[in-house]
């Protein structure tokens, strides 16, 4: 009996969802295919607004507090060698050297 209430609860939950995706997918369907008006200037107006409105991310501004225009990230080509080296300078500057090499004497 346990079994036919849990069908029957799983099949009532199930035709919900369905039901509800169709009707989502439905009203989605009727909103792209919603003419809006074109406002022209008014549409920039608004973006400019937006635009200028909107806060920026310290790190995308110069020192005197205007966006910057120039790429964030550069990234030249280095050879595996030169990485290497690089790589190697680093540990061996690194403060948990000077201890290792301490711990060995």
């Amino acid at each position: 009996m346990l079994h036919l209430l849990y069908i029957l609860a799983f099949t009532i939950i199930a035709f919900l969802a369905i039901s509800n995706l169709i009707r989502s997918l439905i009203t989605v369907s009727m909103d792209s295919q919603r003419r809006y008006p074109n406002s022209g200037a008014n549409s920039r107006a608004r973006a400019n607004t937006y635009y200028n409105t909107q806060t920026l991310h310290p790190e995308l501004l110069d020192k005197s507090g205007k966006p910057i225009s120039e790429p964030l990230l550069v990234m030249r080509s280095v050879t595996v060698e030169d990485a290497r080296q690089q790589l190697d300078a680093l540990y061996n500057s690194s403060p948990s050297q000077a201890k290792e090499t301490e711990e060995e004497n």
